[in-house]
């Protein structure tokens, strides 16, 4: 297997990782990344290959041995069915789904576009940054709001979950640790009164229909309710903050800011060029040959997302931004067991958001460079800062 080193802090990377993962891919479908210290799938092929095979899975096979300052915040991760497998990730995900129905996620479509308006009505006069004014408030308070949350918690809500994520993200210190500990602990107490207070008096949230979800005379539990919550609101608001900057980004940058592009197309190639998810990891659960390279049992392997959503191999001018270009499944969203649960929720906001600015805003324009914050695996702006 060939090698390569590449730090995910280091400046340049950070701006535009996408020619190192031109590199990687130039060494094969699946390269070592010295710096995680792992096999690293870059090839569209061998991404989608790995997240569709159940040989590989998200569940560690020895215990993770938890510190005594991470208990909070692993007691959540422990119920999460992103970090299940079968049985109880299809048990957990087959309870979420018949909640989060692809007919109550259609019927938020007014409420957003509503929100949507209000967002835009509300921008200051001159200069802005579009990530705090528009790309945050929009998914945080429409997952709040179909979760039965109360608006006013939503900053809150944003600052527990930013918290959390950043567990996942390169260069973690014990002050991040310590913050999403606290904000685990915080988080699953606010749900904890919250899930109470539904379970005697019920509303049309979705908290409420989790309550009620039940199959083969099994429910999910207070402390499996906290966690799919927290999943849902992290996972929920923090893609999609992303996507809509990096979407706006793309559209202003290749001059392809205009409200005659077709929705659909406009959004898979959003979700295609620049996800906001670059890095999910497999573990292997027995030795496995994978494009010639053989994993063991116990292996880690890192599916490099958005290298597969710029393979050439899958995509003609796979570093062009083309909202009209003819839209065919990528990897944004994973696939297979794990795909994401909330995929149609992300599409949708996306899909009213983008519109609206472009037929509000079409003057828009940017202020300053963009630029990323240094936060691999995710991959997001730090600002985007905007005249209209």
């Amino acid at each position: 297997m060939q090698r390569i080193a590449q730090s995910p802090l280091e400046p340049g990377f950070v701006q535009n990782p996408y020619p190192f993962y031109d590199r990687m891919r130039a060494l094969g479908p699946v390269v070592w990344w010295e710096d995680y210290g792992m096999p690293c799938a870059v090839s569209y092929a061998a991404v989608n290959a790995i997240m569709r095979d159940r040989r590989f899975g998200r569940e560690p096979i020895a215990p993770l041995e938890v510190a005594d300052h991470m208990q909070p915040f692993y007691a959540v991760e422990a119920h999460s069915m992103l970090e299940l497998e079968p049985p109880r990730h299809t048990r957990l995900r087959g309870l979420v789904v018949r909640a989060f129905t692809s007919r109550r996620i259609a019927a938020l479509e007014p409420e957003i576009t509503a929100l949507a308006h209000q967002l835009v009505d509300a921008l200051p006069e001159g200069e802005f940054d579009l990530l705090t004014h528009i790309a945050q408030p929009l998914p945080v308070i429409v997952i709040a709001r179909l979760l039965g949350v109360p608006d006013h918690m939503a900053d809150d809500l944003l600052r527990w979950s930013n918290a959390m994520v950043a567990m996942y993200q390169a260069g973690r210190t014990r002050a991040v640790e310590d913050a999403a500990s606290a904000a685990a602990r915080d988080f699953s107490a606010y749900l904890r009164d919250h899930i109470a207070a539904r379970r005697h008096q019920p509303a049309d949230d979705l908290i409420t229909h989790l309550i009620a979800a039940e199959g083969d005379d099994d429910r999910l539990s207070t402390e499996e309710l906290i966690t799919t919550c927290i999943l849902l609101l992290n996972a929920g608001h923090e893609a999609t903050v992303h996507t809509i900057g990096n979407g706006v980004k793309a559209l202003l940058q290749s001059g392809q800011y205009t409200a005659d592009a077709p929705v659909e197309p406009l959004v898979e190639e959003v979700l295609r060029f620049d996800p906001p998810l670059h890095m999910f990891t497999r573990i292997a659960y027995s030795d496995i040959d994978v494009m010639g390279h053989t994993l063991r049992r116990g292996d880690q392997v890192a599916c490099l997302l958005a290298a597969a959503n710029r393979d050439p191999g899958h995509w003609d001018r796979p570093n062009d931004f083309d909202p009209r270009r003819v839209a065919k499944p990528n990897a944004a969203f994973g696939a297979g067991l794990h795909f994401c649960v909330g995929a149609p929720l992300a599409r949708l906001e996306l899909a009213v958001m983008l519109p609206i600015l472009m037929q509000r805003l079409p003057g828009l324009r940017l202020a300053r460079p963009p630029k990323f914050a240094p936060t691999y695996h995710f991959h997001g702006l730090s600002r985007l800062d905007v005249l209209a």
